[in-house]
Protein backbone atom coordinates (compact mmCIF):
# COMPACT_ATOMS: atom_id res chain seq x y z
CA UNK A 1 0.00 0.00 0.00
CA UNK A 2 1.01 3.60 0.09
CA UNK A 3 4.77 4.39 1.01
CA UNK A 4 6.16 7.55 1.46
CA UNK A 5 5.28 9.95 -0.84
CA UNK A 6 4.74 8.15 -4.56
CA UNK A 7 2.04 6.00 -2.72
CA UNK A 8 0.26 4.25 -5.42
CA UNK A 9 3.99 2.24 -5.67
CA UNK A 10 4.22 -1.06 -5.55
CA UNK A 11 6.92 -2.01 -3.13
CA UNK A 12 9.49 -4.66 -3.56
CA UNK A 13 8.36 -6.25 -0.23
CA UNK A 14 8.99 -10.06 1.25
CA UNK A 15 6.18 -11.12 -0.80
CA UNK A 16 7.73 -10.99 -3.93
CA UNK A 17 9.67 -13.29 -5.68
CA UNK A 18 13.44 -12.03 -4.76
CA UNK A 19 14.17 -12.06 -8.67
CA UNK A 20 11.71 -9.56 -9.25
CA UNK A 21 12.79 -7.28 -6.38
CA UNK A 22 15.68 -5.27 -8.20
CA UNK A 23 14.14 -4.34 -10.74
CA UNK A 24 11.18 -3.35 -8.94
CA UNK A 25 13.22 -1.28 -6.45
CA UNK A 26 14.86 0.40 -9.82
CA UNK A 27 11.85 1.39 -11.16
CA UNK A 28 10.11 2.61 -7.78
CA UNK A 29 13.84 4.92 -7.19
CA UNK A 30 13.22 5.94 -10.48
CA UNK A 31 9.66 7.05 -10.07
CA UNK A 32 9.88 8.44 -6.60
CA UNK A 33 13.19 10.61 -7.79
CA UNK A 34 11.49 12.12 -10.47
CA UNK A 35 8.17 12.84 -8.66
CA UNK A 36 10.48 14.69 -6.19
CA UNK A 37 11.95 17.25 -8.95
CA UNK A 38 8.67 18.05 -9.94
CA UNK A 39 6.76 18.03 -6.52
CA UNK A 40 9.80 20.61 -5.22
CA UNK A 41 7.75 22.90 -3.93
CA UNK A 42 9.73 26.04 -3.04
CA UNK A 43 11.48 25.69 -6.78
CA UNK A 44 10.07 27.95 -9.94
CA UNK A 45 8.10 25.77 -12.10
CA UNK A 46 11.14 26.11 -14.66
CA UNK A 47 13.52 25.31 -12.89
CA UNK A 48 11.17 21.67 -11.92
CA UNK A 49 10.59 21.34 -15.83
CA UNK A 50 14.26 21.71 -16.27
CA UNK A 51 15.55 18.86 -13.72
CA UNK A 52 12.71 16.74 -15.45
CA UNK A 53 14.30 17.29 -18.58
CA UNK A 54 17.52 15.37 -17.06
CA UNK A 55 15.23 12.37 -16.56
CA UNK A 56 13.29 12.33 -20.22
CA UNK A 57 17.20 12.60 -21.64
CA UNK A 58 17.95 9.74 -19.50
CA UNK A 59 14.89 7.78 -20.83
CA UNK A 60 16.08 8.81 -24.46
CA UNK A 61 19.71 7.35 -23.74
CA UNK A 62 18.11 4.02 -22.04
CA UNK A 63 15.85 3.74 -25.08
CA UNK A 64 18.64 3.53 -27.46
CA UNK A 65 20.90 1.57 -25.54
CA UNK A 66 23.77 4.11 -24.41
CA UNK A 67 23.85 4.25 -20.46
CA UNK A 68 23.53 7.76 -19.17
CA UNK A 69 26.98 8.83 -18.24
CA UNK A 70 26.76 12.31 -15.91
CA UNK A 71 28.10 10.77 -12.19
CA UNK A 72 24.80 11.80 -11.23
CA UNK A 73 23.27 9.33 -13.31
CA UNK A 74 23.47 6.37 -10.86
CA UNK A 75 20.30 5.33 -10.68
CA UNK A 76 19.90 6.19 -14.13
CA UNK A 77 22.49 3.58 -14.70
CA UNK A 78 20.91 0.90 -12.43
CA UNK A 79 17.92 1.66 -14.50
CA UNK A 80 19.34 1.07 -17.81
CA UNK A 81 20.07 -2.38 -16.52
CA UNK A 82 17.01 -3.36 -15.59
CA UNK A 83 15.76 -1.96 -18.79
CA UNK A 84 17.94 -4.50 -20.86
CA UNK A 85 17.59 -6.96 -18.93
CA UNK A 86 13.82 -7.19 -18.73
CA UNK A 87 12.98 -5.57 -22.07
CA UNK A 88 11.04 -3.00 -20.00
CA UNK A 89 8.71 -0.87 -21.99
CA UNK A 90 10.51 2.51 -22.12
CA UNK A 91 7.19 4.52 -23.23
CA UNK A 92 5.40 3.45 -19.52
CA UNK A 93 8.46 5.20 -17.73
CA UNK A 94 8.04 8.33 -19.72
CA UNK A 95 4.40 8.51 -19.12
CA UNK A 96 5.50 8.69 -15.63
CA UNK A 97 7.13 11.77 -16.50
CA UNK A 98 4.51 13.36 -18.40
CA UNK A 99 1.96 12.99 -15.15
CA UNK A 100 5.15 14.75 -12.92
CA UNK A 101 5.20 17.30 -15.45
CA UNK A 102 1.70 17.93 -15.71
CA UNK A 103 1.64 18.07 -12.06
CA UNK A 104 3.71 21.61 -12.27
CA UNK A 105 1.50 23.31 -14.43
CA UNK A 106 -1.91 21.91 -13.72
CA UNK A 107 -3.95 22.18 -10.61
CA UNK A 108 -7.62 21.92 -11.78
CA UNK A 109 -9.50 19.15 -13.45
CA UNK A 110 -12.56 19.72 -14.87
CA UNK A 111 -14.52 15.90 -14.73
CA UNK A 112 -13.74 12.27 -13.64
CA UNK A 113 -12.75 11.70 -17.20
CA UNK A 114 -9.95 14.52 -16.90
CA UNK A 115 -9.03 13.17 -13.67
CA UNK A 116 -8.43 10.05 -15.29
CA UNK A 117 -6.69 10.47 -18.04
CA UNK A 118 -4.20 11.94 -15.41
CA UNK A 119 -3.83 8.36 -13.58
CA UNK A 120 -3.31 7.13 -16.99
CA UNK A 121 0.06 8.38 -17.00
CA UNK A 122 0.68 8.38 -13.03
CA UNK A 123 -0.53 5.31 -11.83
CA UNK A 124 -1.54 2.86 -14.43
CA UNK A 125 2.32 2.59 -16.07
CA UNK A 126 2.99 1.31 -12.87
CA UNK A 127 1.08 -1.85 -12.88
CA UNK A 128 1.14 -2.29 -16.44
CA UNK A 129 5.84 -2.48 -15.88
CA UNK A 130 4.50 -5.09 -12.64
CA UNK A 131 2.52 -7.09 -15.11
CA UNK A 132 5.87 -7.11 -17.66
CA UNK A 133 7.94 -8.67 -15.35
CA UNK A 134 5.41 -11.18 -14.19
CA UNK A 135 4.96 -11.82 -18.04
CA UNK A 136 0.96 -11.61 -17.24
CA UNK A 137 0.01 -8.56 -19.91
CA UNK A 138 -3.16 -9.70 -21.82
CA UNK A 139 -6.13 -7.72 -22.41
CA UNK A 140 -7.63 -8.21 -19.66
CA UNK A 141 -5.17 -8.43 -17.04
CA UNK A 142 -4.09 -4.36 -18.48
CA UNK A 143 -7.56 -3.49 -17.99
CA UNK A 144 -8.02 -5.14 -14.58
CA UNK A 145 -4.27 -3.88 -13.54
CA UNK A 146 -5.52 0.27 -14.88
CA UNK A 147 -8.79 0.14 -12.72
CA UNK A 148 -6.92 -0.94 -9.67
CA UNK A 149 -3.72 2.01 -10.05
CA UNK A 150 -5.92 4.46 -10.89
CA UNK A 151 -8.57 3.05 -7.85
CA UNK A 152 -5.27 3.34 -5.43
CA UNK A 153 -4.51 6.95 -6.99
CA UNK A 154 -8.17 7.45 -6.31
CA UNK A 155 -7.66 6.96 -2.27
CA UNK A 156 -4.26 8.27 -2.35
CA UNK A 157 -6.11 11.83 -3.24
CA UNK A 158 -8.82 11.48 -0.95
CA UNK A 159 -6.88 11.24 1.79
CA UNK A 160 -4.36 14.01 0.88
CA UNK A 161 -7.23 16.59 0.24
CA UNK A 162 -5.60 18.69 2.49
CA UNK A 163 -1.96 18.27 2.02
CA UNK A 164 -2.57 18.73 -1.81
CA UNK A 165 -4.44 22.08 -1.01
CA UNK A 166 -0.73 23.07 0.55
CA UNK A 167 0.67 22.55 -2.89
CA UNK A 168 -1.97 24.63 -4.59
CA UNK A 169 -3.84 21.14 -5.96
CA UNK A 170 -7.43 20.25 -5.92
CA UNK A 171 -7.77 16.60 -7.55
CA UNK A 172 -11.60 17.21 -6.98
CA UNK A 173 -13.17 17.37 -10.26
CA UNK A 174 -14.18 20.56 -10.79
CA UNK A 175 -18.21 19.26 -12.24
CA UNK A 176 -18.32 16.97 -8.78
CA UNK A 177 -17.66 20.45 -6.46
CA UNK A 178 -20.55 22.00 -8.25
CA UNK A 179 -22.95 19.36 -8.04
CA UNK A 180 -22.25 19.19 -4.37
CA UNK A 181 -22.43 22.72 -3.70
CA UNK A 182 -18.41 22.84 -2.77
CA UNK A 183 -16.51 25.81 -3.42
CA UNK A 184 -13.46 25.68 -2.59
CA UNK A 185 -12.94 28.28 0.35
CA UNK A 186 -14.25 25.46 2.25
CA UNK A 187 -11.09 23.02 1.21
CA UNK A 188 -8.82 26.18 2.21
CA UNK A 189 -10.60 26.84 5.85
CA UNK A 190 -10.70 22.70 6.34
CA UNK A 191 -14.19 23.55 7.06
CA UNK A 192 -16.55 19.52 7.17
CA UNK A 193 -20.35 19.62 6.51
CA UNK A 194 -22.72 17.30 5.44
CA UNK A 195 -22.31 18.43 2.08
CA UNK A 196 -18.50 17.25 1.98
CA UNK A 197 -19.18 14.33 3.15
CA UNK A 198 -21.42 13.36 0.61
CA UNK A 199 -19.42 14.47 -1.75
CA UNK A 200 -16.37 11.91 0.16
CA UNK A 201 -18.79 9.45 -0.17
CA UNK A 202 -19.57 9.72 -3.76
CA UNK A 203 -16.05 9.76 -4.36
CA UNK A 204 -14.98 7.14 -2.28
CA UNK A 205 -17.63 4.84 -4.42
CA UNK A 206 -15.89 5.46 -7.61
CA UNK A 207 -12.56 4.85 -6.28
CA UNK A 208 -13.86 1.25 -4.52
CA UNK A 209 -16.05 0.55 -7.91
CA UNK A 210 -12.44 0.66 -9.17
CA UNK A 211 -10.95 -1.09 -6.92
CA UNK A 212 -13.08 -4.29 -7.16
CA UNK A 213 -12.95 -4.20 -10.95
CA UNK A 214 -9.96 -4.68 -10.67
CA UNK A 215 -9.50 -7.00 -7.99
CA UNK A 216 -10.04 -10.73 -10.24
CA UNK A 217 -6.77 -9.74 -11.83
CA UNK A 218 -5.40 -11.74 -8.42
CA UNK A 219 -6.07 -14.50 -9.75
CA UNK A 220 -4.48 -14.09 -13.25
CA UNK A 221 -1.07 -13.91 -10.96
CA UNK A 222 1.74 -16.61 -9.99
CA UNK A 223 1.82 -17.08 -6.16
CA UNK A 224 3.28 -14.22 -4.22
CA UNK A 225 2.78 -11.68 -6.72
CA UNK A 226 -0.57 -12.59 -6.52
CA UNK A 227 -1.00 -12.25 -2.88
CA UNK A 228 1.47 -9.03 -3.18
CA UNK A 229 -1.32 -7.34 -5.08
CA UNK A 230 -4.32 -9.15 -3.00
CA UNK A 231 -2.55 -6.96 -0.14
CA UNK A 232 -2.21 -3.49 -2.31
CA UNK A 233 -5.66 -3.63 -2.95
CA UNK A 234 -7.27 -4.50 0.38
CA UNK A 235 -4.98 -1.51 1.47
CA UNK A 236 -6.74 0.83 -0.59
CA UNK A 237 -9.82 -0.38 0.13
CA UNK A 238 -9.00 0.07 4.18
CA UNK A 239 -8.02 3.31 3.25
CA UNK A 240 -11.37 4.04 1.82
CA UNK A 241 -13.26 2.46 4.86
CA UNK A 242 -11.20 4.77 6.98
CA UNK A 243 -12.28 7.86 5.10
CA UNK A 244 -15.57 7.10 4.77
CA UNK A 245 -15.50 6.32 8.53
CA UNK A 246 -14.28 9.72 9.53
CA UNK A 247 -17.24 10.99 7.14
CA UNK A 248 -14.40 12.67 4.79
CA UNK A 249 -13.35 14.57 7.59
CA UNK A 250 -9.37 14.27 6.19
CA UNK A 251 -8.70 17.67 7.25
CA UNK A 252 -8.67 17.04 10.92
CA UNK A 253 -8.30 12.62 10.53
CA UNK A 254 -5.79 11.95 7.78
CA UNK A 255 -6.67 7.96 7.50
CA UNK A 256 -3.53 6.27 7.54
CA UNK A 257 -3.00 2.37 8.18
CA UNK A 258 -1.63 1.01 11.43
CA UNK A 259 -0.70 -2.54 12.83
CA UNK A 260 -4.34 -3.23 13.17
CA UNK A 261 -5.01 -2.66 9.43
CA UNK A 262 -2.78 -4.33 8.58
CA UNK A 263 -4.10 -7.39 10.75
CA UNK A 264 -7.64 -6.87 8.64
CA UNK A 265 -5.66 -6.47 5.13
CA UNK A 266 -3.88 -10.16 5.70
CA UNK A 267 -7.41 -11.63 6.85
CA UNK A 268 -9.66 -10.36 4.10
CA UNK A 269 -6.67 -11.35 1.53
CA UNK A 270 -7.59 -14.63 0.46
CA UNK A 271 -10.52 -13.30 -0.32
CA UNK A 272 -9.84 -10.66 -2.65
CA UNK A 273 -11.66 -10.39 -5.76
CA UNK A 274 -14.71 -11.88 -4.50
CA UNK A 275 -17.39 -10.32 -2.78
CA UNK A 276 -16.05 -8.28 -0.03
CA UNK A 277 -17.63 -6.57 3.19
CA UNK A 278 -20.61 -4.27 2.23
CA UNK A 279 -18.60 -0.20 1.57
CA UNK A 280 -18.27 1.52 4.95
CA UNK A 281 -18.05 -1.46 7.07
CA UNK A 282 -15.21 -1.80 9.78
CA UNK A 283 -14.45 -4.96 12.12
Amino acid sequence: MPVDHYENFPVASLLLPARLRRPIEAIYRFARAADDVADEGELPATERRAGLELYYAALTAIEGGVAPAAPHYGDFAELAAVVREWQLPVALLRDLLDAFAQDIVKKRYADQAELLDYCRRSANPVGRLLLHLAGCSTGEDLRRSDAICSGLQLANFWQDVAIDWQKGRVYLPQDDLARFGIDEAQIGEGRWSPAWAALMDFEIDRAEGLLRAGAPLVHSLPGRIGWEIRLTVQGGLRILEKTRRVRGDVFRRRPTLGAADWAVMALRAPFTGRVLRAPGSLP
